[in-house]
């Protein structure tokens, strides 16, 4: 089985009980979470070998605590860095409900992994027997140094003859140190062979823009065609580009689906009405995971393309940032067993 591996920050993420607002009632349920994570292990949920590297404050439980929970879900730990600065980032995140948005507030200022920059990870290790490597827009977001780590990350992912993936994962409330996204992330992609992203992420982070509208209900596929083929022609480095499309009709109720374009063909998945969401985020992240595993895994991008967007389908129906559906769950979903009926 292939393996994979994935570069980003992790946070201890902080979420009141059920649907509350924050400190509604003097609680918050302690998880982990962060993109690139989420991605490693939904690919080892999906059965992939699966590697994380971060870099993380050194004795510190909360360190020693991700590093068990990634090894619970068969994710490899050994290459994640202890350093001697820094400290552990944290999210809190309020899960919204009908026509109240979910909220965001970052608490990752000084984070060992926005402290660190090239030669602070030794990439022969972390590449050792790997086959894919996947990052996103996130890390390159904290600090000048993160980026240019990132762009480390991909250059030696490229020597070492890995497929390299990124999600573009655009997040406003990150850039902060001076940079625009559109100053740093056109350089990653240029190192990549697929590209993850939604319209936003292309309009903000590449400046490449179409005229589309998510709150329709009425997506214009061609419209999309046209965007993928724009940043492919931007980009003649990248073999394929999948662009998720949400519709989001409230927070509890949105249509999903994405399309893909592989330079040969342009094509989107079925659609998904979702209603009653538990969780959207991680969503993003599994269908990247489920995008990976269905390239390595299928014989066709359809197929790849099918499964990526069902296991995202899925995460939604479940709190916290980790994907926690098997293959042959998403599959039933694919084949349309999403009648929500007990199994017994």
């Amino acid at each position: 089985m292939p393996t994979v591996v994935s570069f980003g920050e992790i946070m201890l993420r902080l979420a009141p009980p059920g649907f509350e607002r924050f400190l509604q009632s003097p609680q918050f349920l302690a998880t982990f979470g962060g993109g690139e994570a989420n991605v490693a292990v939904a690919c080892a949920q999906f059965g992939v070998n699966a590697r994380y590297i971060t870099l993380l404050p050194g004795n510190n439980p909360i360190t020693e605590a991700f590093a068990g929970e990634l090894r619970r879900f068969g994710v490899d730990a050994s290459q994640i860095v202890r350093t001697k600065t820094g400290r552990f980032g944290i999210y809190f995140v309020e899960p919204g409900a009908n026509q109240r948005g979910a909220k965001v507030s970052y608490d990752r200022a000084y984070s060992a992994i926005s402290m660190a920059g090239p030669g602070d990870v030794d990439w022969d290790k972390a590449f050792k027997e790997a086959d894919w490597f996947h990052i996103t827009g996130i890390t390159p977001a904290l600090s000048q140094s993160s980026a240019d780590l990132s762009i480390e990350s991909m250059q030696k992912a490229r020597e070492h003859g890995l497929s390299v993936s990124i999600d573009l994962n655009y997040r406003k409330n990150l850039w902060k140190y001076g940079k625009k996204a559109s100053e740093v992330m056109p350089d990653l992609l240029k190192l990549a062979d697929v590209c993850i992203a939604n319209e936003e992420d292309c309009q903000t982070a590449l400046g490449i823009k179409v005229d589309v509208d998510v709150h329709s209900g009425n997506l214009d596929h061609d419209a999309y065609r046209k965007l993928a083929e724009a940043v492919l022609a931007e980009y003649p480095n990248l073999r394929s580009i999948a662009i998720t499309l949400r519709e989001s009709h409230s927070a509890s109720h949105n249509g999903w689906s994405a399309c893909f374009h592989d330079r040969h063909e342009f094509m989107v998945s079925k659609h998904y009405d979702i209603t009653h969401i538990v969780d959207r985020v991680g969503g993003g992240d599994c269908f990247a995971g489920g995008l990976i595993y269905g390239l390595l895994t299928y014989p066709t991008s359809q197929e790849a393309l099918e499964f990526a967007v069902a296991a995202s389908c899925l995460k939604h129906s479940i709190p916290g940032d980790f994907n926690r559906f098997t293959t042959d769950e998403v599959e039933a979903l694919i084949k349309g067993g999403g009648s929500g009926r007990v199994q017994r």
